[in-house]
């Protein structure tokens, strides 16, 4: 970890568009354990019943990051350090979409990153591409992006373990033998 943040007991579920992320949270969570939600599908949602279109929102590219940015920044503020917590992604993933979309880091970006600390980063091995309403990407996206999550925390020293895809209790299972 390159940063001087307050140690935390949070891990991160993370990786590309449609690598299960979300499934292994909600079992997580079927299991008692604290979780968060992702961010960026909440805020497409948020907008759409503001009368958005998914294209409106997806257009502009900045706004949108920076609105999924501020809700975890937000999220993440809001949680004890002690507790130990499941996050739906975190706020590092923003540097890969920044970097995907090939927008300039905004200073937002960088002070958060700065404060963030994380015990373990697992990050969930790609499975079959799936497009729903909030997925833009196609599968090439998607394979850049899981690539751009993993240099991201790579360069950020935290400790990663990778979780091969097995079934989605198979993988709770493996998380949990590995936190």
């Amino acid at each position: 970890m390159l940063n001087n943040a307050t140690r935390t007991n949070w891990y991160v579920i993370t990786g590309g568009p449609s690598t299960g992320k979300t499934t292994v949270i909600d079992l997580l969570q079927k299991q008692g354990y604290t979780t968060t939600i992702e961010h960026a599908r909440h805020y497409i949602d948020s907008m759409r019943n503001e009368g958005h279109s998914i294209e409106e929102i997806r257009n502009n590219k900045r706004k949108f990051q920076l609105g999924v940015l501020d809700m975890q920044i937000q999220q993440e503020a809001s949680i004890k350090t002690k507790d130990i917590v499941f996050l739906d992604r975190a706020i590092p993933d923003a540097l890969a979409y920044y970097q995907f979309l090939e927008l300039d880091y905004d200073e937002e970006l960088i002070k958060a990153i700065d404060k963030t600390s994380y015990k373990k980063i697992f990050i969930l091995d790609r499975l079959p591409f799936k497009k729903d309403y909030a997925r833009t990407e196609n599968e090439d996206d998607q394979k850049k992006i899981h690539q751009l999550i993993i240099e991201a925390y790579e360069n950020l020293g935290f400790p990663i373990v990778f979780v091969p895809v097995l079934p989605p209790m198979e993988r709770v299972k493996f998380i949990l033998k590995n936190i």
